[in-house]
């Protein structure tokens, strides 16, 4: 916690340095998806660089790393045999498959991220979505990023230069269906201008640590408050 150096509301003029108390609280997944090419992978990056307190969760893939990627930053890259051991082992939070690729999140670091009261990002597809809420409901944050238009979405798509046309329009093609699940989300952002998303996310993400479930030192705190008045 920071401290208040600005808050004089009660009236006290000498009250310039007050430090706001420490209440534990534990982290939170916060899930971001989207259609490919909605923008979900910006936005994602563009929280975690506003906020020091979240931090993202790596996953591990069987696809080739694209351009400019780095392996144990942007995901792990392992072949299918080490993720198939994975899944066997029970290592994996989530996983799917995704165009002939497979996903999956690691289990350990992200319950010791949160039992810390770390958050996690999580930028993931809808099925990924659903085990997580299926396992860890009450930690779980859901948002789902829209394009503006399907003529915007294509545009994106091609102009990012990654994939050749044959699989641009795979995704063109799966983007409906991925839309479909959006009333499975918390939230839903049309990112028709980044600043106005990015913000949008962080406010989301503000309001969803001050949720009473999540503070686990609240009824400590209210106990000793009350006790001293």
């Amino acid at each position: 916690m920071t401290k208040n150096t600005a808050d004089n509301s009660n009236g006290n003029p000498n009250n310039k340095d007050v430090a706001r108390p420490s209440i534990a609280r534990r982290g939170l997944l916060y899930i971001v998806s989207s259609p490919s090419g909605a923008g979900k992978t910006t936005l994602a990056r563009r929280v975690l660089a506003a906020d020091d307190n979240i931090e993202m969760s790596v996953s591990v893939t069987t696809r080739q790393p694209r351009p400019g990627e780095t392996d144990g930053v942007d995901y792990h890259f392992v072949d299918h045999a080490t993720f198939e051991g994975m899944k066997e082992r029970g290592e994996l939070l989530e996983w799917a498959r995704v165009f002939d690729n497979f996903y999956g999140t690691p289990h350990a670091p992200v319950e010791n991220a949160i039992r810390q009261g770390k958050d996690v990002l999580f930028d993931i597809d809808w099925q990924g979505a659903q085990q997580l809420s299926g396992k860890m409901p009450g930690d779980v944050v859901r948002v789902f990023v829209l394009p503006p238009s399907g003529d915007v979405l294509e545009g994106r798509l091609k102009s990012r230069a990654q994939d050749p046309a044959d699989v641009v329009a795979k995704r063109m093609a799966a983007a409906s269906s991925e839309i479909s699940h959006w009333p499975e989300y918390d939230y839903v952002i049309v990112n028709s201008e980044i600043e106005q998303s990015t913000a949008a996310a962080l406010a989301i993400l503000s309001a969803e640590r001050l949720k009473r479930a999540r503070l686990l030192g609240l009824s400590d705190f209210v106990r000793k408050l009350q006790s001293a008045l």
